[in-house]
């Protein structure tokens, strides 16, 4: 870490500490909390076959707590194997994440961002999709943007090219009311 943004960080704890807040810690102290990973084992469900993925049928088979990674259509898994896959799953978005936010988080924002990112792909989180980009949500927080960086969250309501924010959505409604959950969690008002 720089010198300035040493003093950055250490000026902005100060600061949270005086307002009765704790203050955001620097990433690499940082790992999914238990509630965290719970919540994306939740959210996700669990398959002991693999199944076609909605968006992409066949070609991305995913199974136990949503792993698609070295998946084949016929696999099958039970449940200690596949929370122990998520998990590993987890930490490897989580390092790729590290690797493109530079600035500290709350414990409530890095859970959101990595459930986030577990749904979408790290890849995506980082770069919007597009190689050698920057996505917007990670432009707003390196640029200390926090609240418009959770609002960015809400941008990803797209399953292909339905908006599954649309009222009456059927196909994708569950993907809206995560990215709610987690823009609620992200800004500090999770339930």
């Amino acid at each position: 870490m720089g010198k300035d943004t040493s003093r950055t960080f250490l000026f902005n704890a100060r600061r949270a500490r005086e307002r009765g807040q704790a203050p955001r810690q620097l990433l690499a102290v940082l790992a999914l909390s238990a509630a965290g990973l719970i919540g994306i084992v939740a959210h996700e469900g669990y398959s002991d076959k693999a199944y076609p993925d909605p968006v992409h049928g066949t070609a991305v088979p995913t199974i136990g707590f949503g792993t698609t990674g070295g998946v084949r259509m016929g696999d099958t898994t039970t449940p200690v194997p596949a929370l122990q896959r998520a998990l590993r799953d987890v930490q490897a978005y989580e390092s790729e994440i590290k690797q493109c936010v530079k600035v500290p988080l709350h414990q409530h924002e890095y859970d959101a961002y990595v459930s986030l990112a577990y749904n979408i792909g790290a890849f995506n989180f980082c770069t919007g999709g597009q190689k050698g980009r920057t996505s917007v949500l990670v432009q707003r927080l390196n640029a200390g943007d926090y609240a418009g960086a959770c609002n960015a969250i809400l941008g990803w309501k797209y399953v292909g090219k339905t908006d599954c924010s649309a009222p009456g959505n059927k196909t994708c409604a569950g993907i809206w009311k995560d990215r709610l959950k987690l823009h609620a969690q992200c800004m500090g008002n999770a339930p």
